[in-house]
């Protein structure tokens, strides 16, 4: 099929669906208003980036943009393989041929999962040397996007991630938004029920409004998709049974200290003939794919922050219970999940830290602006002996790193959620 014919049959299935558009969830994320450069949205598949997309080109639409100065591609589309430069380029031109007119004023490109193109950096960076445009583009990949965004584009981009519902958003996208600025028995009853539900379902979009059961369903199809398309696929991995044993034992783990070390050993004790290497590899391709996170320990020795275990957190809280029923019981360490990806929707560089004492502070936060905070997340706060636990370990942490921290329980994150 040519270049003109397919953009064609492309643009009008767009404004097709972009005509049937309506009470779009408003995300707290967005792109970030910066002409002259290219504005990403980077987040695991079915996080919503596609949507995000849709919601802009809506709100151009209402600002009086033409639709036909805007022109949208899904590289997901099977119709477009193969997939490489030309193809990339063949259907831009087709777009301006089709309206020529758009060579004379400025248009809005869209270009969604581009980390399907090869070497797609060095045409979007033409284009913007030398066309009257605005580029967007989305992706599924953190270092391919990065790497590519570092080398062919050189500082003329700006990425923001995109993560599943926060509570906030679930609340919106469910239609029930709660006043906190009176924070009485009644708002704390209403939230802590739906923020219980939130954090067994989750915050993928498209399944919040499922049943459990169709829900758990796509979930599981959501982790084996990333698996098989962002990381065995992508990086031609020999071994798919070990990375698959590799992911459970990581959801498993949320919360706590991993030590590929100790699953290596693991492995070669059943037989499995894979190297330390090659798991310390597949780690960072589940990270690259965001469905797994790892923390570090901060420490003043890079070594020592090097070589220690690393805390580990996943995607969604609904996509854990998916996967395992281990958090029926320990919903503090779903908590403590969710207040991870918080965290890291604030922007905020997120370690673990220990104390000279050997106790466990969960986060130790730091701003763009470099101000450090210190965090402990606890679930339940009646029994004393875990009041002592959680204080005795952040007033540690703050005497030795000399900064400011805070308990978070349930109350708290129900009240103002994790504050900045």
């Amino acid at each position: 099929m040519t270049g003109p014919t397919l953009i064609k049959i492309l643009l009008g299935e767009f404004y097709a669906k972009i005509d049937k558009l309506k009470n779009l969830v408003v995300r707290d994320a967005a792109f970030y208003d910066a002409p002259g450069k290219i504005k990403v949205a980077i987040g695991m598949r079915r996080t919503g980036k596609t949507y995000m997309v849709y919601q802009h080109i809506l709100a151009l639409l209402k600002q009086g943009i033409l639709k036909t100065s805007i022109l949208y591609i899904n590289f997901e589309d099977d119709r477009l393989i193969p997939l490489n430069q030309q193809k990339l380029v063949e259907l831009v031109d087709a777009f301006y041929a089709l309206h020529p007119e758009n060579h004379q004023g400025k248009c809005y490109l869209f270009f969604d999962e581009i980390q399907n193109v090869d070497d797609w950096a060095l045409v979007m960076r033409r284009f913007i040397d030398s066309k009257d445009i605005e580029i967007f583009l989305t992706g599924s990949s953190a270092k391919l996007l990065s790497k590519e965004i570092a080398t062919g584009l050189r500082g003329r981009s700006l990425a923001t991630e995109i993560w599943p519902y926060s509570f906030g958003e679930y609340m919106r996208a469910g239609k029930s938004e709660v006043d906190r600025s009176l924070f009485d028995k009644t708002t704390h009853d209403i939230l802590a029920h739906a923020f219980n539900t939130y954090m067994s379902n989750g915050g993928f979009p498209e399944t919040v409004l499922f049943n459990p059961d169709v829900r758990r369903k796509v979930l599981q199809e959501y982790v084996d998709i990333v698996i098989y398309r962002d990381v065995i696929e992508r990086h031609n991995i020999k071994n798919p049974t070990v990375i698959k044993r590799m992911i459970m034992a990581m959801i498993h783990n949320v919360g706590r200290p991993f030590s590929i070390n100790k699953f290596y050993n693991e492995l070669k004790s059943q037989g499995y003939a894979i190297g330390k290497e090659a798991l310390y590899e597949y780690a960072a391709h589940l990270e690259d794919a965001y469905l797994i996170f790892s923390v570090s320990l901060y420490a003043q020795s890079m070594r020592k922050s090097q070589t220690a275990s690393k805390k580990l957190y996943a995607i969604d809280p609904g996509l854990v219970r998916s996967l395992t029923f281990d958090y029926e019981n320990d919903v503090g360490r779903l908590f403590e999940n969710i207040v991870y990806l918080d965290l890291r929707r604030l922007g905020y560089q997120v370690n673990y830290y220990v104390t000279r004492e050997g106790n466990e502070v969960d986060f130790l936060v730091q701003t763009q602006q470099g101000h450090k905070r210190l965090l402990q997340v606890a679930w339940n706060m009646d029994d004393a002996k875990t009041v002592q636990r959680e204080e005795r370990a952040l007033r540690e942490g703050m005497d030795e790193l000399k900064v400011d921290g805070e308990i978070i329980t349930l109350d708290s994150y129900l009240e103002k959620g994790v504050a900045p």
